[in-house]
């Protein structure tokens, strides 16, 4: 008995135990599950070793005591510890109990590891992420450096570019006062030319008006020379009747002018015209409807123009009249005044009078949502022409064209889409210009075969398309809207045709 309590005590399996039990506590919360399972199997193997020696002890204990001895220790202390550890109702619970704890530990271990295995292979893919995120801010820094630099580059040769082109600004803006200098000067010159040209213009009158009266003296010498059996009873007429007027601005300019005016009638046909067209056609889809529009508004402009004239012109004879004093007459002074200030013609009175004529025109048609002062522009240059016309001697005019008649070579061309064996016009496309009774400009009229009958039912049977605004109606006058209006030939050019 004491031998074996002293190799107990000599195999220090109970400090051993002591400081097992101490470190796995130190280490219970950095070991895993299986490592703590282990630790506590290591207790529980040696555990079982000393409660194995210390049955042996009891055992050996018990029996130096006699048959009978420490059967009331036994009874009172070691049965009842047996039976509440190893009874059969209760043998099973802590057992059990400690099985399933184990199972949960197993279970949370590999939900840990698990979970430790996902959370690694994220905290790899982060990595992997990361690392790519800081190659493509890599590639992103060394562009934007480039970008940098290129914009650097650009802003040098933009101020290169800069400073050239203010240097060329200034260049030309020298070049142009001094082109305009030039300008002023050549218009000076040329002013300077005209009052030449007057005054030699002027010479030449005098000339032959000296020469007239050196030929009347010559004559009044020779009578004076000739026997005659009575004396001349005549005198001689006086130098001043045959004194001419000397031509005024408007009879000097008056070739120029004429040049000038029928180039820019051909140029308005070229270029304003077709603008208008093509302004007109994307609204109206009928060429023939666009093209009668402008033939219209040609004609009223004309028409307006040369109203506009005479009343302009009536108002500069009242005024000169009180004060005309002069070798010109009258009428050349009213004329070159005119010449003088055509600016003061009021050119959008003359526009607003056209676009109430072609409002109340059968011939035409428009759609309700837009108005005819979309050609307006087209208007004021027809106006500005004509008006200009109106100052030459003699006056330009276009001539009169009406629906059915007979197509004149000389007078028009056919358009290209005509028919060129067909004898009558259909409609006009352009006014031809005339000077006295000679066409100067042809104009441009389409001729078909048999369409000018169905172009006549078809114009008294449509409608106007779109009614006049109430300003217009108001301002329009009674004659115009309730019976056809006559034109009166104009007193400057009474030979010419009327429109």
């Amino acid at each position: 008995m004491a031998d074996s309590l002293r190799r107990l005590i000599n195999n220090e399996s109970c400090r051993i135990l002591q400081e097992k039990l101490e470190n796995w506590y130190k280490d219970y919360h950095i070991n895993s599950c299986d490592q703590n399972l282990n630790r506590c199997c290591e207790i529980i193997e040696m555990n079982s070793m000393i409660q194995g020696q210390l049955f042996t002890i009891l055992n050996q204990t018990a029996r130096e005591g006699g048959h009978y001895a420490g059967v009331e220790t036994i009874k009172s202390r070691l049965l009842p510890w047996l039976g509440t550890c190893f009874s059969s109702t209760t043998s099973g619970r802590p057992f059990e109990t400690n099985l399933s704890l184990i199972q949960e530990s197993i279970e949370k271990e590999r939900q840990l590891r698990e979970f430790a295995s996902t959370r690694k292979h994220e905290i790899q893919q982060l990595e992997k992420e990361l690392n790519s995120t800081h190659l493509q801010l890599n590639l992103v820094q060394q562009d934007l450096a480039e970008a940098q630099m290129a914009l650097e580059e650009t802003k040098t040769k933009s101020a290169t570019t800069l400073l050239a082109a203010e240097d060329e600004i200034v260049h030309l803006k020298a070049a142009l006062k001094a082109s305009q200098a030039q300008e002023e000067s050549a218009l000076r010159n040329l002013d300077r030319l005209n009052d030449y040209e007057q005054q030699v213009q002027i010479l030449k009158d005098e000339i032959t008006i000296l020469g007239a009266q050196k030929s009347v003296l010559h004559s009044r010498l020779a009578r004076s020379r000739s026997p005659s059996p009575r004396p001349c009873r005549s005198r001689s007429p006086s130098p001043l009747p045959l004194r001419s007027c000397s031509p005024g601005r408007a009879r000097l300019t008056n070739a120029a002018r004429h040049a000038h005016l029928v180039a820019r009638f051909s140029d308005i046909y070229a270029q304003e015209r077709l603008d208008a067209q093509t302004l007109l056609r994307t609204y109206i889809d009928d060429l023939e409807i666009v093209q009668r529009i402008i033939y219209v508004a040609a004609v009223e402009s004309f028409h307006a123009a040369k109203m506009a004239f005479r009343q302009f012109k009536m108002r500069v004879r009242k005024t000169l009249s009180l004060t005309h004093s002069g070798p010109e007459s009258l009428e050349d002074t009213v004329l070159d005044y005119i010449v003088r200030h055509e600016d003061l013609y009021d050119v959008q009175a003359s526009v607003n009078e056209v676009i109430r004529a072609m409002n109340i025109n059968p011939k035409i048609s428009f759609p309700p949502e837009v108005d005819f002062i979309m050609i307006s522009s087209l208007i004021r240059e027809l106006c500005r022409v004509a008006f200009s016309m109106q100052t030459l001697v003699p006056p330009l005019d276009i001539a009169f064209g009406a629906d059915g008649e007979l197509f004149n070579e000389s007078k028009y061309r056919r358009s290209y889409d005509s028919d060129f064996t067909a004898p009558l016009v259909v409609y006009h496309v352009w006014p031809a210009l005339m000077e006295n009774d000679s066409i100067i400009v042809k104009g441009e009229a389409v001729s078909k075969r048999g369409a000018l009958w169905s172009c006549r039912s078809r114009s008294k049977s449509r409608s106007r398309s779109r009614s006049m605004s109430p300003i217009l109606s108001h301002s329009a006058s009674p004659s115009r809207t309730l019976l056809p209006r006559s034109r009166s030939p104009s007193p400057i050019r009474s030979g010419s045709p009327r429109l």
